[in-house]
């Protein structure tokens, strides 16, 4: 069991347990510059991201929007089974598109202009969310895009995480399969190792959901949902400069 690794789980289960996503958000490219190997880094964040996923969507399932979550398995699940399947044999660094576009949808909280340029991209929603498939294959990203286009909805908190989190969770069944098809024999992680963390990511996302999540009121929580899409647009940016 390596240090590093349960460290970074317990924070990103933190993160995950508010908003739906960001055990693959955050924990990727952390674990990766530490010098894990992509597979990986997906076999022991994945279990975790799709097993608090899982009591998200048990404890607000009718809170879904299954018109939103109609478009994820018919336009965003295809290109991520490809791109992964693709993404085991070469590297795509796709953060610097990515990074702007979070840090200008967190600032449309703030600025009129801001918000009208995001409403327009928004209209093309068939082409984000095959594109939101093909990131989210490529490089675990995808849930960046994910969260980004929840928020712009507007939807009321319980809604926003459920609706992401079984959108996230999905993704996460897709990888799993692929990397279980195609690259099983890349796979190097300890069974029992992997199920320590995912205790610990369950147990995070348990404590989180009573002592956090739950005294949060809905405009708190699309204020702290921009800090966030702002943080990562700016992690993104300055990995893909450094």
């Amino acid at each position: 069991m390596a240090a590093d690794i349960m460290l970074i789980v317990a924070v990103t289960s933190v993160i995950q347990s508010l908003f739906g996503a960001g055990i693959l958000l955050f924990g990727t490219p952390l674990l990766l510059l530490f010098g894990y190997e992509f597979v990986d880094v997906l076999i022991v964040l994945l279990p975790i991201s799709l097993t608090i996923n899982l009591l998200q969507i048990f404890q607000h399932h009718a809170h879904i929007d299954f018109a939103f979550y109609r478009k994820i398995l018919l336009l965003t699940l295809p290109p991520i089974a490809v791109f992964l399947f693709l993404v085991t044999h070469m590297r795509i660094n796709i953060g610097l598109i990515i990074g702007p576009f979070l840090l200008l949808l967190a600032l449309k909280e703030f600025s009129t202009a801001i918000a009208r340029i995001i409403d327009r991209m928004m209209q093309y929603e068939t082409a984000y969310f095959v594109i939101m498939g093909v990131v989210h294959g490529l490089s675990s990203l995808g849930g960046s895009l994910l969260t980004a286009i929840v928020h712009h909805k507007n939807y009321e908190k319980d809604v926003a995480r459920v609706t992401v989190a079984a959108s996230y969770g999905t993704f996460a069944v897709v990888q799993l399969l692929t990397l279980w098809l195609f690259s099983g024999r890349q796979i190097d992680v300890p069974v029992y190792d992997n199920l320590i963390y995912l205790t610990v990511g369950a147990l995070i996302f348990v404590l989180s959901d009573e002592v956090f999540y739950a005294q949060i009121n809905r405009e708190k929580y699309r204020h702290i949902f921009s800090v966030f899409l702002a943080l990562f647009g700016l992690v993104l940016v300055l990995k893909s400069l450094g």
